[in-house]
């Protein structure tokens, strides 16, 4: 039989061996999970400072309310400046 490929993964400051298909995995979720902590900070940024700009009498920021184009989307507009 091959032998399994593995990656040497750190946790906590302790090196362990893992194969490769279950790290890409852990990493896999572990970037889902800090994408939607992101996401729902972003949002509540968002709301504070609105209820800030509130407070001190300022109009709502315009454009504020925007979202980040996703990967996809950048590699789309890209590839309609590269002609």
């Amino acid at each position: 039989p091959l032998p399994t490929e593995k990656a040497m993964v750190c946790f906590g400051g302790m090196f362990v061996e893992l194969p490769k298909a279950k790290t890409r995995e852990m990493l896999r979720q572990d970037q889902e999970e800090l994408d939607e902590e992101i996401n729902k900070l972003r949002k509540d940024l968002r709301v504070k400072v609105n209820r800030l700009y509130e407070a001190q009498g300022k109009p709502e920021l315009k454009g504020f309310n925007l979202n980040p184009m996703s990967a996809e989307e950048m590699k789309l507009i890209n590839r309609i400046l590269e002609g």
